[in-house]
């Protein structure tokens, strides 16, 4: 079991935000070469910053993957722009998600509109991630969620580029094995990957798991506050333990806790926790 462990904390991905990249220098022994690091993009922030944050990654050894929310970009010239920018700065795939605010500043309304659009085919990206939700959105039909995720893996295949379902974090290893299986023996075309919340306070979990909608997994919070506090490791155990799952990989959500949540992994992928 700790090597199968190993092996997941090994090609796991992360998150940072800007205001964490002066981490990065302090996190080079405990990051792994070419490891994915997904750069967050709050709605108020310049896309200089995420630009910045790409090429700080990408002088570390890292594969920076910038978040793009489509319905921050007003056009496929900005769209064109803002790819070119990141691709120039070391990223080969971005993350494409619709972003929280309700209305759109130009004319993408969804990820759906941006890989429809013609002009990201040359705009120099590899790969893409899209968002899935295992557990589904509460305030939207989970059939409407399911349609959505493979009507993006469609798209970005017709538009040439690798795609890969990045799940939003749960607290148990079943609505994440479920949602595997079903797109999986579905024919998606896309890798699915776990989300996991990284090692962080009780308190700050609930306060994430509140705002992103997390689903029935939640109840691990009340029942067993310590062990979700302390680490994924039961989870990730559920996860390496499970027989045909159709997952390739693990994302950690850091939460602001970027340095921490690299060297806690670190520890899984060197046996050391386990």
């Amino acid at each position: 079991m700790t090597a199968a462990l190993a092996a997941l904390a090994a090609n796991a991905s992360l998150e940072i935000s800007v205001r964490e990249l002066g981490d990065v220098a302090q996190a080079r022994g405990a990051v792994m070469p070419r490891q994915l690091v997904y750069v967050a993009h709050p709605p108020a922030q310049p896309w200089s910053e995420t630009e910045r944050a790409c090429r700080v990654l990408r002088d570390a050894g890292l594969e920076p993957v910038p978040h793009v929310p489509a319905r921050l970009v007003e056009d496929s010239a900005e769209l064109v722009r803002l790819i070119r920018s990141f691709v120039a700065a070391g990223a080969r795939a971005a993350l494409f998600i619709s972003g929280d605010q309700a209305g759109a500043a130009g004319s993408y309304q969804s990820v759906a509109d941006v890989l429809r659009d013609p002009a990201l085919r040359d705009a120099g990206l590899e790969r893409v991630s899209l968002a899935g939700h295992p557990e589904g959105h509460p305030r939207v039909p989970l059939a409407a969620i399911r349609r959505a995720e493979r009507e993006k893996a469609e798209l970005a295949a017709a538009a040439g580029l690798q795609a890969t379902l990045v799940g939003q974090f749960a607290f148990e290893a079943e609505p994440i094995l479920a949602w595997a299986r079903e797109l999986g023996t579905g024919g998606v075309p896309a890798r699915l990957v776990a989300g996991l919340a990284g090692p962080a306070k009780a308190s700050t979990l609930f306060k994430y798991a509140q705002r992103c909608g997390i689903g029935p997994s939640i109840r691990a919070l009340g029942d067993d506050p310590p062990a979700v506090e302390e680490s994924p490791l039961g989870l990730m155990r559920s996860l390496a333990q499970a027989r045909d799952s159709r997952l390739d990989g693990l994302h950690i959500y850091c939460f602001g806790g970027f340095l921490r949540t690299a060297r806690w992994l670190r520890e899984v992928a060197s046996g050391a926790l386990g």
